[in-house]
């Protein structure tokens, strides 16, 4: 199937001035099963682009694989009704699968869909250290810095995007889904593809703020994580818990924080 980001589909606008012929550009999804060693561990509706991204973001946010070298060979598959990502894992690797494996099935913005335990819901988490520190400009900037990333939103208006913030450069990296869960496995997928150094630097995100995407970060030893909405309250518990900085609502050139506020630096931001 031909993997395509958004597509003009035709509609009818009705206005107070009347009803006119349109055609608007609507982002697509299709469903992505994330198969490893010939077992398909979920099948998620995700956009159809930075599929290889997100497939290993969500291997590492899902603790299938924990190094990127456990995966011993890759490949997507086109078929007609949705895209296969194929995984084959190292054998220590496979084996601790074949204890845990669970088959997901997950619409879109699903983070926590086909656990069998409520205490898979709130798994533990590493702690993530960091010498991280950003300052409170990098923090007010950073939802409109990640802005200037989304071409699809602005096609659409109806995706979310992920960014990897680095202090005093702003969003060098970012991801778009019409999940938020899968853009920030995207993002997470490029930073580890890239080479970057996940400890040094803030994942941004256009949502709230749930367990879900503090869990992945935690994962993914991304030490603070910065949203245009509020956060959950069992957010903040885990990002105390895991030592992740939670910045909330920021914009307008404020932030509200809500763990971890040592690593910004206490100035005014300055967003002139």
């Amino acid at each position: 199937m031909t993997m395509r980001a958004h597509v003009s589909t035709p509609g009818l606008a009705h206005r107070t001035e009347g009803t006119r012929d349109i055609h608007r550009a609507l982002p697509e999804e299709v469903p992505v099963a994330l198969v490893f060693n010939g077992t398909t561990q979920a099948v998620m509706m995700a956009t159809p682009v930075d599929l290889a991204d997100f497939a290993l973001g969500f291997a590492l946010t899902e603790g299938i694989i924990t190094d990127p070298a456990q995966v011993e060979e890759f490949e997507m598959v086109d078929h007609a009704n949705g895209i296969e990502t194929r995984f084959w894992l190292s054998d220590d690797r496979a084996q601790a699968l074949a204890k845990r494996r669970r088959t997901m099935a997950g619409p879109v913005g699903c983070g926590l869909c086909g656990i069998d335990s409520l205490e898979q819901a709130l798994r533990s988490v590493p702690h993530v250290m960091t010498d991280l520190r950003l300052s409170a400009s990098d923090v007010a900037r950073a939802t409109d810095g990640l802005r200037n990333h989304q071409s699809l939103h602005d096609l659409t208006r109806a995706t979310h995007a992920a960014g990897f913030l680095l202090p005093g450069s702003g969003v060098v990296l970012a991801r778009e889904d019409v999940g938020r869960h899968n853009a920030l496995d995207k993002l997470i997928g490029a930073i580890v593809k890239q080479g970057i150094d996940p400890t040094q630097g803030a994942a941004v995100m256009t949502s709230r703020l749930s367990v879900e995407l503090v869990q992945k970060c935690a994962l993914a030893g991304i030490p603070a994580l910065i949203a245009v909405s509020a956060p959950t309250g069992a957010a903040v518990r885990l990002a105390e818990e895991a030592g992740i900085t939670l910045a909330a609502f920021a914009r307008g050139g404020g932030f509200d924080l809500f763990s971890h506020p040592q690593r910004i630096n206490d100035e005014a931001a300055d967003v002139a």
